[in-house]
């Protein structure tokens, strides 16, 4: 159904609105990007990180916008157009943005995940036990946003929140209840989540990430921290109490706050009594369940799904069922075997501790002299401060690495490899080697495994691409990985 409203009805949150013009104006879409522009569009100016979107009031002006919302007014003021002037752009695009789609969030379950490791987990797991539980249910993540049955391709971890309150009114539309979503730093930092009500948050762990865009790791927490600092009152704000920054996480929150932990004492607690590459025995609340996912960072996952459930009111039985039943989401730990039992393992491990969780993990899972060869690269244009650290965590648990292509984008792979090779301890310079090409990387690899050896693909799990210079080549880990072991 076609959207139209009156300006003055999408100004009631926006505080600092100075606004230039008539307000009963109708406004028949909100764009940020100018070539969208049609009359009757609200265009709203955004400072971004490579564009400022004020250069281009003058095209979406003469394009037919009837309203400007800004942070500078123009030189060329039109008399023809209302001029909303706002302290932060971002900030009041969404909180209209929701009264534009009639605050969708309100009248759903909006449950947030947020942290460096864990997200798109969390929020799948949680999304397939409700659907289990008899919900209709929305799923917001970086691996894809799906209605029930129907997958929507997702571009960012988070969309922006035009787009966001759009998909919200359209799970809404299809009779959704509850609606799980990643909550990415990002997002909060660029007011992507203003305007939404959440019914819960949840923390999963901290730890170096995204320096490319917050500069500093304080600034990194304190994005975390918003999003905690914003749940209402009604809402639950669930930590993970292990993770030491996870009580930070909730210091200025009105939520209800409640925890989970392998270690400590929490409100659901869990301790992992086996763990076998065919499924994990735990203890949650004193109830005894076998998993068919597998590692002790799904363990905490788990307990932060359980927890959740059970404070969205359902029931503990049949919430720890449902659970038992639970797949990893495509490229979390997903694993492949070939005739002579070589066991490939895709994940989506792209950061020092993801990868250190990850081969913490397969050793563990070892039962005796099968070897770990880690294939494994770093992302081009993002932190660079961690290359060398995922090239050293490779070293520490594997008996071979193979350094490799990840998604260069705008950066030379070789310049990256460079940065990586100089994490590399000098007792490993004979385990380890460079192969830029990826795919003859999952190739050599396959061709040195033996019966039993375990061979770990960190990096890209879920994408079907590589980013080169801009233009995304199609790339899947698991398709090559199942090419090689056809071969063997």
């Amino acid at each position: 159904m076609d959207q139209v409203k009156e300006l003055s009805s999408l100004l009631g949150r926006v505080a600092d609105a100075a606004v230039s013009g008539p307000v009963n104006v109708m406004v028949n879409q909100i764009v940020l990007d100018s070539r969208r522009v049609l009359p009757g569009s609200m265009f709203v100016a955004l400072r971004g990180t490579q564009v400022d979107g004020h250069q281009f009031i003058d095209k979406a002006t003469a394009l037919g916008a009837s309203v400007i919302v800004c942070e500078e007014l123009p030189a060329n003021v039109s008399d023809q157009v209302t001029y909303v002037r706002v302290a932060d752009s971002a900030a009041a695009m969404g909180l209209m943005a929701a009264e534009f789609y009639e605050n969708p969030s309100r009248r759903l379950k909006l449950v947030g995940v947020t942290g460096t490791n864990g997200k798109t987990s969390v929020a799948t797991f949680l999304f397939q036990l409700f659907r289990a539980l008899g919900y209709r249910c929305g799923l917001l993540s970086t691996v894809q946003n799906q209605i029930e049955d129907e997958v929507i391709p997702s571009t960012h971890t988070t969309p922006d929140s035009v787009a966001l309150n759009a998909l919200l009114s359209k799970m809404l539309d299809s009779r959704c209840t509850h609606v799980f979503m990643e909550v990415s730093s990002h997002s909060v930092a660029q007011h992507r989540i203003t305007g939404l009500h959440f019914a819960g948050g949840i923390f999963t762990n901290i730890t170096h990430d995204h320096l490319d865009f917050h500069k500093t790791f304080d600034n990194y927490i304190k994005a975390k921290k918003g999003f905690f600092d914003q749940l209402p009152k009604s809402a639950f704000a669930l930590i993970n109490v292990d993770d030491r920054r996870g009580s930070v996480m909730v210091q200025n929150t009105s939520a209800r706050k409640e925890t989970y932990s392998l270690q400590t004492l929490a409100a659901f607690k869990g301790k992992i009594i086996s763990d076998t590459l065919a499924g994990m025995h735990m203890e949650i609340n004193q109830h005894e369940v076998w998993f068919r996912v597998i590692g002790r960072f799904n363990a905490y996952n788990l307990l932060a799904v359980y927890g959740a459930a059970i404070l969205l009111g359902e029931n503990e039985e049949a919430v720890l069922t449902e659970l038992s039943s639970l797949k990893s989401p495509p490229g979390r730990f997903e694993q492949f075997h070939s005739a002579d039992h070589v066991v490939g393992i895709v994940d989506y491990a792209h950061t020092p501790d993801a990868l250190e969780n990850v081969l913490e993990t397969i050793r563990h899972l070892r039962n005796g002299n099968e070897k770990v060869i880690t294939i494994v690269g770093c992302g081009g244009n993002r932190d660079a401060e961690k290359r060398p650290k995922m090239a050293a965590i490779a070293c520490k648990y594997s008996d071979k690495v193979i350094l490799t292509s990840d998604n260069p984008r705008f950066e030379d792979p070789m310049d990256i490899l460079d940065q990586m090779r100089k994490g590399v301890p000098p007792l490993d310079y004979k385990k380890t080697r460079v192969i830029e090409d990826r795919r003859e990387a999952i190739n050599q690899a396959n061709r040195e495994a033996m019966d039993g050896d375990i061979i770990l693909i960190a990096g890209k799990g879920h994408e079907n691409y590589q980013d080169v210079q801009g233009v995304k080549h199609h790339f899947d880990d698991k398709e090559v990985l199942l090419e090689a072991f056809a071969l063997r």
